[in-house]
């Protein structure tokens, strides 16, 4: 690993240490100046500090597994907080958004559904290879799904909105 990796590589590591927090981080020199991120102690590595580290906690064998979700999150006191009317304001302008990028979207995929007539699109004068014209077509499928999928999540968002 080169030395210019080396920031990105800690920090990516120092990113990860919440989930397995209770793993030891070491960092290893080897005599070429290379720096190695690892969880084994070998001799000329130095243990990392990683600061809001806590230790894992004990799972027994057979207890069902807790989920962190499961649990009330906790706001700070001071946490600012939105009134009934403005969260409502808040949800109508997402809806209203939402559902002006849903018209969009399927006017799109009208005309996507148009222009592709059933499979089989009009050919177009740079065409002359039938290669291309299936290329096109593929292409033409392809971002028909993906319109189609756009479609979905966008009705499926609007429904999750209170």
């Amino acid at each position: 690993m080169t030395t210019r990796c080396f920031p990105a590589v800690l920090g990516l590591a120092l990113m990860g240490a919440a989930p397995m927090a209770a793993a030891e981080i070491f960092l290893c020199v080897d005599k070429d100046g290379r720096r190695e991120l690892t969880d084994n102690n070998r001799p000329g590595c130095r243990q990392l500090d990683v600061p809001g580290s806590f230790p894992a906690p004990a799972v027994r064998k057979g207890a069902p597994a807790v989920r962190a979700a499961s649990s009330p999150a906790l706001t700070p006191s001071d946490f600012p907080r939105v009134d009934n009317a403005q969260q409502k304001a808040r949800d109508d302008d997402r809806r209203a958004i939402l559902a002006d990028e849903l018209r969009t979207e399927e006017r799109r995929l009208a005309e996507l559904r148009r222009e592709f007539n059933g499979g089989e699109p009009e050919r177009q004068g740079n065409e002359k290879n039938y290669a291309k014209y299936l290329a096109r077509v593929a292409e033409m499928r392809d971002n028909i799904f993906r319109a189609e999928k756009n479609v979905e999540a966008l009705k499926r968002e609007i429904g999750n909105i209170k």
